[in-house]
């Protein structure tokens, strides 16, 4: 296959705007247009995560930024928030429940949220009553208000190992949503991402890609390469998730947030175009 030659996938592509943390919302929309990408999972906007107080200041209500970003032709495929299943207090959770009116106006049909808790091949007992503690409550709001919008537990912590989001799931009278962070399963679990794919349980509506060489460094013991470059098995991944027909959203985690090491954010979104990847 001609890499350099895009192809129609049944998913759809977007970025994290955890790499481009200091850009404006209208920043971050040219940037995906001049991409020609007509969404957005928004995480940071100028250099800022409470990310409802900054709607509240630039555009005053759900309602108008609802307009704005319907004049701009760009949907938020999701809104990110810092909750974690395990180990959050009762101002965590109210952090949380004000997303919740934006969500709701925008239509955006996901809230991620962490595992939190420790990373083991297996779940700890006190991190699954934690987490099922967690999920009771927020289901119960959901339901009380009848909220569309839901959560998405992100494979980051606790759930990093596909035997340990297991355990939750089986836990569960409903399967939860996950975002499936591909990188973290296959750094810090250690599996395969097609071994993980394989062994998900539940609905996954998203998914993070990025890539990364064994070299340490300030955060972690692995530093984040230009997506291809790397030892992450990326094209691979990006293969076996065409050939199964998945079918929601696969977002470039540029975490340049975290690690201003990494170049800017356009210049992976130009590296996806030139793979071909949309």
């Amino acid at each position: 296959m001609n890499m350099t030659t895009a192809r129609k996938t049944p998913f759809s592509w977007t970025f994290s705007t955890l790499g481009c943390p200091e850009a404006t919302l209208t920043e971050a929309i040219e940037l995906a247009r001049a991409h020609g990408l007509n969404q957005l999972e928004l995480r940071t906007l100028e250099d800022r995560v409470d990310l409802p107080a900054l709607f509240a200041e630039r555009h005053g209500d759900p309602g108008s930024l609802k307009d704005f970003l319907k004049r701009e032709g760009m949907q938020v495929v999701s809104l990110d928030a810092s909750l974690k299943l395990v180990g959050n207090s009762n101002a965590d959770r109210g952090e949380l429940l004000e997303f919740l009116p934006w969500a709701e106006a925008l239509g955006t049909p996901w809230l991620r949220i962490f595992d939190g808790g420790t990373f083991a091949p297996e779940l700890a007992k006190e991190d699954l009553e934690a987490a099922l503690d967690t999920l009771s409550w927020w289901r119960g709001e959901r339901e009380r208000h009848g909220w569309k919008a839901d959560v998405m537990i992100e494979t980051h912590d606790c759930l990093t190992a596909s035997a340990a989001l297991a355990q939750l799931q089986e836990a569960l009278d409903e399967p939860a949503a996950v975002l499936w962070d591909s990188h973290h399963t296959w750094k810090k679990g250690g599996e395969d991402p097609a071994a993980t794919w394989k062994a998900l349980r539940g609905p996954v509506p998203h998914i993070h890609v990025k890539d990364s060489i064994s070299k340490p460094s300030d955060r972690h013991p692995f530093t984040y390469v230009q997506l291809g470059e790397g030892e992450f098995p990326l094209q691979e991944t990006i293969d076996l998730l065409e050939a199964s027909g998945f079918a929601g959203v696969v977002s470039i985690e540029w975490e340049r947030k975290w690690h201003p090491y990494l170049q800017p954010l356009d210049t992976a979104l130009k590296r996806a175009r030139e793979l071909g990847w949309w």
